[in-house]
């Protein structure tokens, strides 16, 4: 019988769950769709079945979980949510696990788990200061410093897609505001100006990708929505001058055009020290933010054995 930590990752659309051993091999995997509909209590029934499915014929260590919306990692609260996951913002997401499943239970967000996967295992491995940034539905991010996320006061630092640039003048963002990045460099800001400004009928971002070779607009919106995102994320960098900038998310495959448009944006607005920053493409897909969880499961192992023998 293996030792593991069971990781869960728990967005608006899908929760998963996988086994993982203290050295990062991934054991079992399963994964449902989240049942947002039916509220937190649907929701998090299916992770604890998601858990006990996966760790079935294992030692469990502990749980971690990486989920969707502001969590706070002392207390394992959902501070806030957005409407993809309802009734969400307010659940004891540890304690509720901690009494279904009977082993230590650590909570972050789904982005900074991310971010922590590819710090130990991926794309960011050997970095001390990491910018990620996943770019999907909205953008989201995170900062790590010396292996550690920085959470922030609240436990929302890593609001990347919320840092106002000026292509997103007028534009109302999703969280309510306006002029923020989201509103212009996510997936599905970037399928709404394709939808108004070009001939083709599209629903999906790929629709537009595959469009870009050929078509001027379809090209223009995928460079100007990088270009934003860049812009954003080069004035992040001149603050906290990081080893590395990690992009990840379904947008990051949107091809050499937006990958361009997107690097040369960054450099161009970087200072001097910083130029030649590394921005390179997350590596780890979905076991990313599993991998991370798992991480902070094994760190907690480790940290108690040592104040136990000291």
């Amino acid at each position: 019988m293996s030792r593991v930590a069971v990781a869960l990752d728990i967005g608006g659309t899908k929760t998963g769950a996988a086994t993982v051993t203290a050295d990062g091999a991934v054991l079992t995997r399963a994964k449902r769709p989240t049942p947002a509909a039916g509220g937190a209590r649907a929701v998090l029934d299916t992770a604890v079945e998601l858990a006990r499915e996966v760790g079935a014929d294992h030692e469990v260590v502990g749980v971690g979980v990486g989920s969707a919306g502001v969590v706070d990692p002392d207390t394992g609260l959902v501070l806030s949510a957005t409407d993809s996951l309802p009734g969400w913002a307010g659940t004891d997401l540890r304690g509720h696990l901690t009494a279904e499943l009977g082993v230590p239970v650590t909570v972050v967000n789904d982005v900074h788990a991310h971010a922590l996967g590819e710090y130990r295992r991926g794309a960011a491995r050997g970095g001390s200061t990491v910018v990620l940034v996943a770019v999907g539905t909205g953008v989201g991010g995170a900062l790590l410093c010396e292996g550690r996320i920085h959470g922030g006061a609240r436990a929302a630092a890593g609001h990347v897609g919320h840092v106002p640039v000026a292509a997103a003048a007028g534009r109302r963002c999703p969280c309510g505001a306006e002029g923020h990045v989201e509103s212009v460099a996510s997936g599905p800001a970037l399928v709404a100006e394709y939808t108004e400004r070009g001939d083709a009928a599209v629903t999906r971002l790929e629709e537009v990708v595959a469009l870009a070779d050929r078509d001027p607009v379809a090209r223009s919106v995928l460079v100007e929505g990088a270009t934003a995102l860049g812009s954003a994320l080069a004035g992040l960098a001149n603050v906290v001058d990081p080893d590395v900038i990690v992009v990840g998310g379904g947008v990051a495959g949107a091809g050499a055009h937006w990958w361009s448009a997107l690097t040369e944006e960054i450099e161009r607005g970087l200072v001097p020290a910083l130029r030649g920053l590394s921005v390179v493409p997350a590596a780890l897909g979905a076991d990313a933010a599993l991998l991370g969880a798992a991480h902070l499961v094994w760190r907690e192992v480790e940290e108690t054995m040592w104040e136990e023998h000291r």
